[in-house]
Parts: C-alpha cells; sequence; structure tokens
C-alpha cells in the first residue's frame, strides 16, 4: 500500500494523540494485568445481581453542481465519533434461537448495554447470515431489501448508500463491527455479505452510539467471529444469467490450544452488470482469533482485507419524450425536465429511451476501486461478578480510485452530430488515502440502586482520522451519439490535492433502571470533541486561497426513553433522542469563509412489539417525528444550499409468523412523509427559488414488502418461495420535478436440502434456484441529486443457481 501524505500547515492535535495513546496503553497493560486480578477477586464474593446479562449472540460486535462541487462530493471524509466497543464472544455457531423478526440478538448498534433489540426503546432491526442466505442477499446494498422501510442504491461515486425515515446518504451513519470510518458517499463500497455474521440497523437519531450524522438511522455490519466447540466448516458457489459468479470458504471452532478458537473467511463475487461492459469483483479475506486467558479474561485480535475492482454503471440519460426519434418507456421515469447540467431550457416531458437499456457511455478505459485493511484487537476482562471492562484498538488503511466519465447529459442542440440526439459527457478522476486509528473503552457496572436493578456504561474513545485525496481539475468533456457512442479514452488529467483531517474524543455514558420488573427506563449522554483542519494545494502546487482552515465542534446528544412489558409478549415504548452533524461530510462543498453550522436533529419515537408465547409469531409498530435543522443540500449551479429544516414522519408495522411446521409469513409497510421546510434561495442566475414543501431526492411515501415459504418434509426436503417488493415514487432532485415512477418485483426461490447419506463427509449440502425480477420489470433504482440528468436503473429478470455445504 502506498504510504499516506499527512496534512501539511495543520495544527498537530497534541490532547487527541496523547489519549488514543493512553486508551492504548491501557488496553495492553490492563490485559497484562489482569490475570492476577481476577485471581484475587475470587476470593471477594459479591451478592447475586438480578439484572439480566447480555443474552448471547453469535457474532459480537467487536448536482450537478459546479464542477468543484461534484468532485467535493467524494473529496474528503471523516469520523463520526466513538462506537460501541465489540467484544467477540465464544460461543457455539447456532447462538440464540432466532424469532421471527430476531428481535432476541443483541446488538451493538444502538446500546452499549448489551440488550436485546426486543429491550431497545427504539426500532432496531437484525439481519442474520440465515435471512440473508434464505432472501438471496448478496451485498450490502441488497440488505435493503430485507429490511423495514429501507431501499438501497449503488451510486458508483457513493455505492451501497441507503435511505429510511426520509433520510439517505451520509443522513444514515454506516459502521463496521460498531465502528465509523466517514460519511458513507466518500467511504462506502461494494461489499460481499459472506463473511458477515449479522447487519444491524437502527431506525432514527443514534448519535449516542454511532456518532456524527446518524440522522435517519445506522447501519452495522458484523463480521463473524470465533465460536466455542467443533469445528464447523462451511463452503458455497453460484452462477447466475448475467455469467457472474460467487464462491466462498469459512471455518471456525476450537484449536488444539486449550482455550483458543479462530475464525476464517474467505470470498469473491464477479458480480456482472446487465450494462454492457460493467462488472464489480469483490474479494474479502478475514480472521479472528478469542483466547480465555481464564475464566474471567478473554482477549482477541482480528483482521480483515477487502478488495474491489470495478467497471461501475454511472446511469442512462433522461431524454425529452417529445424529441423526434425517441423511443420511450412507460412506468420509469415520468413528469418535466429540461437538462440541468447544461443550463436547463423550457421543460419537457421526460422518459428514459428504450434503445439505450443496456448502453454505457463510460469511456474505454475506466477504472474503479478499493483496497482496504482492517486491523483489530481487543480484550473483555470481569474485574467481578458486577464489573467488567472492555477495549479494543484499531487500525484501518483504505486506497480509493475513481478514472470515468461520470456526467452523461442529453443535449438534442449542441454537439458533433449535426441533426442527431447527443450525450454531453464530463470526466473525473480521485484517488483517496485514508487512515484511521483509533480505541473505545468501555466500563460496565450492574447494581442495585434503592432495591431496582440497574446497569450502567461509561465509554471513553478517541481516534485520528487522515483523508488525503488527488483529484482532476480538468474535468474533461466531449460528446457522443446517445445510440452508438464512440467511448474513446479519458485524457488529459491534472491533479489538486487536498488534506483533511479530524481529531474526535467521546465521553458517554449510558444506564438502564428497572423500576419494576416489567418497566424500565434507559437514557445516556455523549459529550464530543471534533477538532477538523483542511489544507488544499492546487494543479501546480501552490497553496489556495483561504487555506488552510480549522474548525472544532462539541456537540452533545442523548437519549431518554423507557419499555413497558403490559403483558406477557407485549411491550410499548417510548423515546426522544437527538443527533449532531458539523456538516463535515458536506464542508468540502463550502468554502472556507462559509460559517461552519452545526447541523441538529431530534426524533419522537413511541411503539410496540409483540411476541407470542410460543415464539413463533411477532410483530412491531412505531410512529416517529424527525426534524433536522440547517441541512446543507448539493445544488444545481451553486455550490451548496442550506435548507431551514428537513422534517419526517411516518409509522412503520412488521409481522412475521410460522403458523405451522414448514410454513412461513412475513411481511412489513412503511409510511413517510418528508419534507423541506424554510428553503429558498437565490439561483446562479440571481432567481429566487423555493423548495419548501418539496420531498428529499430518493424518499418514497411507501415501501411495502411480503413473502412466503413452505418447506415439504420429503426424502430430499423442498422449501420454495417467493417474494415481493413494492416501492413508491420517489424524486431525483429537490425540485421534484422528475418522478421516477413507482415499482413492484417479484422473486421466487427454491432449496432443496441434500441429507447426508447422499453425501458421506458433508454434514448439510443445499442446492438453491432464485429468479430475481421475476416479471421482468422496468424501473428506476435509485437517483443522484448530484447527477440529476441521468438515473440508474434496476436490474431485469436473472437466474441463478447454488450450491451449500456444511460439515
Amino acid at each position: 500500500m502506498q504510504n499516506l501524505h499527512f496534512r501539511a500547515g495543520a495544527r498537530p492535535a497534541l490532547s487527541r494523540a496523547f489519549l488514543i495513546t493512553l486508551l492504548s496503553s491501557v488496553s495492553l497493560s490492563s490485559a497484562a494485568l489482569a490475570q492476577s486480578a481476577a485471581q484475587d477477586n475470587r476470593s471477594r464474593e459479591v451478592g447475586p445481581v438480578i439484572v439480566s446479562p447480555p443474552a448471547p449472540r453469535q457474532a459480537p460486535a467487536v448536482s450537478p453542481g459546479t464542477q468543484k462541487q461534484r468532485a467535493a462530493r467524494r473529496a474528503a471524509g471523516r469520523n463520526r465519533g466513538a462506537p460501541a466497543v465489540a467484544v467477540p464472544a465464544a460461543q457455539a455457531p447456532s447462538g440464540p434461537v432466532q424469532t421471527p423478526l430476531n428481535t432476541a440478538a443483541v446488538t451493538d448498534v444502538g446500546s452499549r448495554l448489551g440488550i436485546t433489540a426486543r429491550e431497545m426503546p427504539a426500532t432496531v432491526e437484525v439481519i442474520s447470515q440465515r435471512t440473508m442466505q434464505d432472501l438471496g442477499i448478496r451485498t450490502t446494498t441488497d440488505v435493503a431489501k430485507a429490511a423495514v422501510g429501507v431501499t438501497g442504491g449503488d451510486a458508483p461515486g457513493a455505492p451501497a448508500i441507503f435511505s429510511m425515515r426520509g433520510f439517505s446518504g451520509d443522513q444514515i451513519s454506516t459502521l463496521y463491527n460498531g465502528i465509523p470510518i466517514g460519511p458513507s458517499t466518500m467511504t462506502g463500497r461494494p461489499m460481499d455479505v459472506a463473511g458477515l455474521q449479522q447487519v444491524e440497523i437502527i431506525k432514527g437519531p443514534d448519535s449516542l452510539v454511532a456518532g456524527l450524522g446518524a440522522t435517519g438511522g445506522a447501519i452495522n455490519y458484523v463480521n463473524k467471529a470465533p465460536h466455542t466447540g467443533p469445528i464447523v466448516n462451511d463452503a458455497f458457489t453460484s452462477y447466475d444469467s448475467f455469467n457472474g459468479y460467487r464462491a466462498g470458504y469459512g471455518s471456525g471452532g476450537s484449536t488444539l490450544i486449550n482455550g483458543l478458537d479462530y475464525r476464517f473467511d474467505i470470498s469473491h463475487f464477479n458480480n456482472k452488470g446487465f450494462i454492457d461492459d460493467t462488472y464489480s469483483k469483490l474479494s474479502n479475506v478475514s480472521g479472528q482469533l478469542n483466547y480465555r486467558v481464564n475464566e474471567n479474561l478473554r482477549i482477541w485480535g482480528a483482521t480483515e482485507y477487502r478488495q474491489d475492482n470495478d467497471r461501475f454503471y454511472w446511469g442512462t440519460p433522461l431524454v425529452p419524450a417529445n424529441a423526434p426519434g425517441i423511443v420511450p418507456t412507460y412506468g420509469v421515469v415520468s413528469g418535466l425536465w429540461s437538462n440541468y447540467y447544461l443550463g436547463g431550457g423550457t421543460p419537457v416531458p421526460v422518459t428514459i429511451d428504450a434503445r439505450t437499456l443496456t448502453t454505457n457511455y463510460n469511456v474505454l478505459d475506466n477504472h474503479s476501486g478499493a483496497n482496504e485493511l482492517w486491523l483489530r484487537s481487543g480484550f473483555q476482562w470481569d474485574i467481578t461478578n458486577n464489573i467488567s471492562l472492555k477495549s479494543q484498538v484499531y487500525g484501518y488503511d483504505a486506497h480509493r480510485h475513481w478514472f470515468n466519465n461520470e456526467i452523461s447529459s442529453f443535449d438534442q442542440t449542441v454537439g458533433n452530430f449535426a441533426g442527431a440526439q447527443s450525450i454531453y459527457r464530463e470526466r473525473l478522476a480521485l484517488d483517496h488515502a485514508q487512515r484511521l486509528y483509533g480505541n473505545i473503552t468501555d466500563l460496565t457496572v450492574n447494581s442495585n440502586v434503592g432495591g431496582m436493578d440497574n446497569r450502567f456504561v461509561a465509554t471513553v474513545a478517541a481516534s485520528s482520522n487522515q483523508f488525503n485525496v488527488s483529484q482532476d481539475t480538468l474535468f474533461f468533456n466531449d460528446y457522443v451519439d446517445l445510440l452508438n457512442p464512440d467511448r474513446g479514452l479519458y485524457g488529459p488529467r491534472s491533479d489538486e490535492k487536498i488534506y483533511t483531517h479530524l481529531d474526535t474524543a467521546s465521553l458517554s455514558f449510558e444506564d438502564r433502571l428497572k423500576l419494576t420488573s416489567t418497566f424500565a427506563l434507559i437514557g445516556g449522554i455523549r459529550f464530543e470533541n471534533i477538532e477538523l483542519s483542511r489544507t488544499r494545494f492546487d494543479e501546480n502546487g501552490l497553496l489556495k486561497a483561504s487555506y488552510p482552515f480549522s474548525k472544532t465542534f462539541n456537540p452533545v446528544t442523548g437519549r431518554i426513553g423507557y419499555t413497558w412489558d403490559i403483558a406477557p409478549g407485549v411491550m410499548l415504548y417510548s423515546q426522544y433522542a437527538t443527533a449532531a452533524d458539523p456538516t463535515v461530510a458536506n464542508i468540502f462543498i463550502l468554502r472556507p469563509t462559509t460559517p461552519l453550522l452545526l447541523t441538529t436533529s431530534r426524533t419522537y419515537e413511541t411503539g410496540v412489539k409483540l411476541l407470542s408465547a410460543d415464539k413463533r409469531a411477532e410483530a412491531t409498530f412505531s410512529a416517529f417525528d424527525i426534524e433536522r435543522k440547517n441541512v446543507y443540500v448539493p445544488e444545481s449551479g451553486i455550490l451548496f444550499n442550506v435548507a431551514g429544516k428537513m422534517a419526517s414522519k411516518g409509522v412503520e408495522i412488521a409481522a412475521a409468523v410460522n403458523p405451522v411446521a414448514g410454513l412461513k409469513l412475513w411481511g412489513n409497510v412503511a409510511f413517510v412523509q418528508s419534507r423541506f421546510i424554510d428553503f429558498t434561495y437565490v439561483d446562479g442566475n440571481g432567481d429566487f427559488q423555493s423548495y419548501s414543501g418539496k420531498t428529499p431526492p430518493n424518499v418514497p411515501n411507501f415501501i411495502a414488502n411480503a413473502g412466503a415459504s413452505y418447506r415439504f418434509d420429503t426424502k430430499l426436503p423442498v422449501e420454495i418461495g417467493g417474494l415481493v417488493r413494492h416501492v413508491g415514487d420517489r424524486f431525483n432532485f429537490q425540485d421534484n420535478l422528475v418522478t421516477m415512477d413507482a415499482y413492484t418485483i417479484f422473486d421466487a426461490f427454491a432449496f432443496v436440502d441434500i441429507p447426508k447419506a447422499y453425501f458421506p463427509g458433508v454434514d448439510q449440502t443445499r442446492i438453491s434456484f432464485r429468479v430475481r425480477n421475476l416479471t421482468n420489470k422496468l424501473y428506476a433504482a435509485w437517483g443522484d441529486p448530484g447527477y440529476t440528468d441521468q438515473i440508474i436503473l434496476g436490474a431485469p429478470r436473472s437466474y441463478e443457481v447454488a450450491a451449500s455445504f456444511k460439515w
């Protein structure tokens, strides 16, 4: 890996570096002293604690605008603060019994208290590896299909981003084993889910745990972890009708060394696209060792390497439906459109030309990709029966690159093709070099306060995030034909250099007090210090005006809520929570002289969680109201805009039942109303504009999912099933002129489980057949407000055959 060039002229954050060093030292020294201390503790008998311990789990968390704006959207990153400490446990691979909605799983995305998703006064979803396999989820973007009210998109400049509860992109915080690495639109990469144990999602503001930016919620990817017990191996392979293939192997269990458990996973996915000459090649290798020093002390170390090599699909151009020669499509986009990127014009009816559904407008020598390396290590020390200390240190190194034609904008009047429809194209090349390291330490105390069970967690965390960017400043452009583009080569390049640094330190407290056996108060508060500095040099190496600059933010966020078990299997809850975002994700759109406002958000949420006595039926209901102030929005023709507020409210309902042996039924719906409030400005032409009352991009007002499967218990057990997903109308830009039409897609699948008698030595064998988009629906999957003249189409019908083995 290439070396990182640290920022020039930036003030050293000595206090942050000292704190990180101190915490790292605590991790190492505490582990070394733990064994003798634990032996002494065994002589100190403490009365039994009634507070329920954490439930076991399988894998604990250890505008188009101006050219400068478009480049800046991915020009630097930030750390969102201190996540929950993830301490791998050693458990059997089966883990806790999975209820129909999997609310018995312990998560780290919503709380450090070690409580289950059901016990949280918030909406928390846990999508297990088993669920991902059953639903045919192969990448992190596909995870949206398994969640309530969530959509996902692979915008090529910002792959694997999500929308939920009226917010999208950087307003959804992404964590890796509880660690944030920066805004998703700049750090997100396509990723195979084969090495994940589960994906955890919390809805609504979650800065208490996830740190900065978690207004719409947070998504946490949790790697598979070692278990104690016999070694279990698994392998899989698949092939689809796009000529894509996928394969992987995993192994874990106890070694010959007493107390030492391991986990190893490796996978590769050659994900071929339906657009000409597009693909993503995803490779992943991960491993972890857990060592039980004694009954009170566990230490662990983990590493992971991910690589993706891509030729991305950058979108299909919007075209005027009434232009001569255009072959319109129906049910994909609708409304009025004028060319945003080239200066607009009279709005006309919009469509996608039916002859361009697989056309690639990218240059022939395009490439994108990333190399990412994680190193993590930590310990958990049960100091007494009531007190435990856990800590982890981590390091993350990433190198990302883009080298593409990014803009493909229809222009009927300009170009080199007299009388023909033309596509204006514009290039951008960009390289990231990121290095993040930090420490997170938790102290947990179980106690009895006035006869009431209590659990308290204090967390101190610090991180240092260096983010270097080299980006092309020429934005070479040309024109090609709409139907037969001469793709050509990238052309000349001249780079500027941008160096950004974030030092983050936080202190947080969380507590759960059970006032009665059925009623609990849960709350927490987080104090954070964020120091940002940035330096920028032009293509000649000269320092740009107003640089370097720096800014310090000190947000305070938290949560207060309750859970009330009013009857067996019936729990009511409510919460008030806040989040903060000093707009670091968007700060690179702003000039250094622009005031840097603190963006804040809050939510009110209430709901009910139901679970039948036999645990065969489960349902949840939630209602929410979220408000976010001082919202920075990418805009056409100017550097940025500030909307006074974004407000979102809605309800989510989910249910699943296994009524009889072999039959599974599930479904969910989400209704959302999301609006800009007080969003007025003067555009680049000096004209007054207002988006007040408009809906943010990529926010559907209605999403529904349903599915069913039945298992025939025959000599060769067979399970058949189907899924349906409906996503409502969405807009691709703040003006709400172009609508990405609602769509409904169907999937079907069949599994055949082959007994061990047929394959001696293999305990479980499954052959799977799957059809995605059964009706071959043509639809718009995502729209990027920074690339407003093009939209991302959803994949057409495809077929897949797969095999998996366990022994």
